[in-house]
């Protein structure tokens, strides 16, 4: 069971080389050749093309605003597909506000009778702590079980691109991987889409239609996105047409409870505490035993495939000093917790799609107790429940989906329902609702400090 994931990833790697190059590559296709000069390094994160050189400080540059662009042949594990990649470097920010540069990566269909894009901006699942994992080195170049992720996607997307839609892809997580921390993930997201229409190849305008999706690390980043688009990025929230997301992170602090002693997911939550101690700077090592700076040590560059299984039954205690046995009793996880909470930072302004499953004792994680209860293995779908609801009660419509599957096999069938509803939303329907029927779930209040 602890390498099953990694030799699905991998297999589903070279399906994924293969159905592409069959649907994208015409009869006796000549070698693929992109526009423009192609410098891409033997490691892709080592060519400059992902460093900001500029005269102008980045504090000064706007968000959003496009700093480099290249066009390479899109490849799987380094082998290179009929297929172009552009690819966009754009001035984002972080967790804590800094001015921060980032990558997208724009894949437009061979074939588009539509004077306007319809653009679908796909947030990866690649879930790891190191930057070589991320879509636009893994697209580059990238080889190995991390960047096996997004090649992998490449098998999602492919139904968007021969229907005609634009697809935008960013690194969610930034360049230093970030992983777990929503809100800069949602930062991200909408400042590569502010970035789109001011690169020429990718042929999008202000005013082209923009749908998000995304499925756990995905979801993670279209949640966030469409909940901070109305503040953050308003011009955005203006082209949004909807939102479809499932496997659902709502409230991390309960879910660190839910999945520890599981058998496949008990590592994400030390891996989800390195990465939003790095991205809000907080140092975790005081409160850690021998043992959780160990696995602490372990983990600094890890992707979510060599972690899942390999920590099986793992708890919050194997990793700190008995004193802080509890959870709440650590104040830095406590105050960073409560801020990753969905539906702090804004409420989303067009529908959204969410599919949850409730099958989690399938992947090895029993239901959790009366503030958790059921999820899919690592989201808890009385939380996503509860954030849907909310969502209703502000006035957005809202269809909600509960599967009796786990997360890994929840994606089959959240997946075909997701891509119906979301491309249904550039059409001229209005988008369904079940505000009605979506059974109550749990309190999403904020954690609160233990006393020691």
């Amino acid at each position: 069971m602890k390498n099953r994931p990694a030799r699905i990833i991998a297999a589903l790697s070279g399906l994924a080389l293969a159905t592409t190059v069959a649907a994208t590559a015409p009869a006796h296709a000549a070698p693929p050749v992109a526009d423009g000069p192609i410098t891409v390094a033997a490691a892709p994160l080592d060519d400059p093309f992902f460093d900001y050189d500029g005269a102008t400080p980045l504090e000064e540059v706007a968000p959003g605003t496009v700093l480099k662009t290249r066009t390479i042949p899109y490849s799987i594990q380094g082998l290179n597909l009929p297929l172009k990649a552009h690819q966009i470097l754009y001035r984002t920010r972080n967790t804590l506000g800094d001015a921060v540069a980032n990558v997208t990566t724009v894949v437009r269909p061979s074939l588009s009778l539509r004077r306007d894009a319809r653009v679908v901006s796909y947030q990866s699942f690649y879930d790891s702590l190191n930057p070589a994992d991320q879509p636009s080195a893994a697209i580059a170049g990238g080889q190995g079980l991390g960047p096996a992720i997004a090649n992998v996607e490449t098998l999602l997307i492919k139904p968007l691109l021969l229907a005609g839609y634009t697809i935008n892809i960013p690194d969610t997580e930034g360049q230093t991987a970030n992983f777990a921390a929503g809100p800069e993930y949602g930062y991200t997201t909408l400042d590569s889409l502010k970035a789109l229409p001011d690169a020429p190849a990718t042929k999008v305008d202000d005013d082209d239609p923009i749908g998000l999706i995304g499925y756990s690390g995905g979801a993670i980043a279209s949640e966030w996105a469409a909940e901070l688009a109305p503040t953050y990025a308003p011009e955005v929230a203006d082209d949004l047409v909807g939102t479809a997301i499932g496997g659902v992170l709502v409230h991390p602090g309960k879910n660190l409870r839910y999945v520890e002693g599981s058998s496949i997911w008990a590592g994400v939550a030390p891996m989800a505490l390195v990465g939003i101690g790095r991205a809000f700077e907080v140092d975790f090592d005081p409160y850690l035993s021998a043992r959780g700076q160990e696995i602490f040590a372990e983990m600094q560059d890890a992707s979510i495939t060599e972690v899942l299984g390999a920590y099986a039954g793992l708890t919050w205690a194997d990793l700190v000093k008995p004193e802080f046995a509890d959870p709440y009793s650590v104040p830095e996880f406590v105050d960073v917790a409560n801020q990753l909470i969905m539906g702090t930072g804004g409420t989303p302004t067009s529908p959204m799609f969410i599919g949850q499953g409730t099958g989690g004792a399938l992947e090895g994680t029993p239901a959790g107790g009366p503030d958790i209860g059921k999820g899919d293995g690592v989201m808890i779908a009385g939380d996503v429940r509860t954030l849907a609801r909310q969502y209703c009660d502000a006035g957005v419509r809202v269809k909600y989906s509960e599967y009796a599957l786990s997360h890994f096999t929840s994606i089959a069938t959240w997946l075909p329902e997701a891509y119906a509803w979301l491309l249904a939303r550039f059409g001229p329907f209005s988008a369904p609702s079940n505000c009605g029927s979506i059974a109550p779930g749990n309190t999403l209040a904020p954690l609160a400090h233990a006393d020691r």
